[in-house]
């Protein structure tokens, strides 16, 4: 499938205003693959289709999960998460993906998750500091992404977890698991 090819099909299924974030993550996950030696290719095709499934009823969402068994703990947190695994099983289905790196970067481009590849992480990273992204700390980790990958997800995930406990809102235990790993790799410890 070509990169036009794909845009089309993904068009259909956006807004304008996430085609053009679907454009800058795009744009910004094939700079990270250039930069940290990882498939371009790759980056660009679960780039496009990394929000695939994000205007899908959460009713059709939710009977996904359920009946694929991608995950029912999912659906106790928030359903701005369920289209990262549902968005991976449409792309297989209806786009016919069959690259499995490029279907688990977009099943995981949400909340992360233990031993996550190369091109997960930038999958990951693009969506959180693509141009069109505005709040508090992204310049930071920009500026991180420029080094330093790992270090540019960890604090993408300090970011998101403390966003989120700020708003008395449940933390998905993926993401939490994700953060740790993390640390590890870079030599954290425990004490």
């Amino acid at each position: 499938m070509t990169k036009d090819e794909a845009l089309k099909i993904v068009k259909e299924q956006l807004t304008e205003h996430r085609y053009q974030h679907t454009i800058g993550v795009m744009d910004t996950s094939v700079e990270l693959a250039e930069r940290f030696g990882a498939d371009s290719e790759k980056a660009m095709m679960a780039a496009i289709f990394h929000d695939y499934a994000k205007f899908r009823p959460k009713e059709e969402m939710k009977t996904i999960i359920q009946e694929q068994n991608l995950g029912e703990d999912l659906l106790r947190y928030g359903s701005e998460l369920w289209h990262a695994p549902v968005g991976a099983y449409l792309v297989e289905k209806e786009a016919g993906m069959e690259d499995e790196e490029i279907l688990q970067a977009i099943s995981s481009h949400t909340s992360g998750r233990v031993g996550m590849s190369m091109l997960e992480k930038i999958i990951f990273l693009a969506d959180y500091i693509e141009p069109g992204r505005h709040f508090p700390g992204v310049e930071d980790v920009r500026e991180a992404a420029k080094e330093d990958l790992n270090e540019a997800v960890k604090q993408s995930l300090m970011n998101t977890i403390t966003f989120l406990m700020k708003r008395n809102q449940l933390v998905f235990p993926e993401t939490l698991h994700t953060y740790n790993d993390i640390v590890r790799q870079q030599g954290g410890k425990n004490e």
